[in-house]
């Protein structure tokens, strides 16, 4: 019940373009700050990871698992948003496998609780017909037929 429970929070937001991927990261989070579960420094730990080592975020086409490496203080509670961008952010300028238009935004408080949200992602993201249909989605309500449709 992932994306039903990020979008009971607020946690969902969409995008019809970012300017590059450091804003996409930005407006990813902004659910997660405008709910408390994050402040906004957060953003800026998950652009430096990238920045260090790469964008390991994005864990196939099309799909981006944005997430600080390490411990951090600007986490509050462990929540996951999802952000759809209408274009297309690229992270590596010579790779288009690393364009990502879906954003599932992982805030953890503890390693255990963010290997479970990376471990449900995963089986979420598996389905290659619920990434076809997150991929028209428009708005909250495409969003809530579609968790209602694959039960998530």
């Amino acid at each position: 019940m992932l994306l039903t429970q990020m979008l009971d929070a607020g946690h969902v937001n969409f995008k019809e373009r970012c300017a590059d991927w450091q804003s996409a990261i930005r407006a990813g989070c902004e659910p997660l700050v405008a709910s408390g579960a994050v402040d906004a420094a957060y953003a800026d730990e998950i652009i430096a990871s990238i920045e260090q080592y790469g964008p390991y975020i994005v864990i196939a086409p099309d799909i981006a698992m944005p997430h600080a490496q390490g411990n951090t203080t600007n986490v509050h509670q462990t929540a996951v948003s999802f952000m759809k961008v209408h274009k297309a952010v690229a992270f590596a300028a010579d790779d288009r496998n690393k364009d990502a238009r879906l954003f599932f935004t992982l805030a953890s408080q503890n390693h255990e609780q963010h290997l479970e949200n990376m471990s449900m992602l995963a089986t979420m993201l598996d389905n290659e017909a619920l990434i076809a249909e997150l991929l028209t989605a428009q708005n909250n309500d495409d969003l809530r037929s579609i968790a209602a449709k694959f039960g998530i």
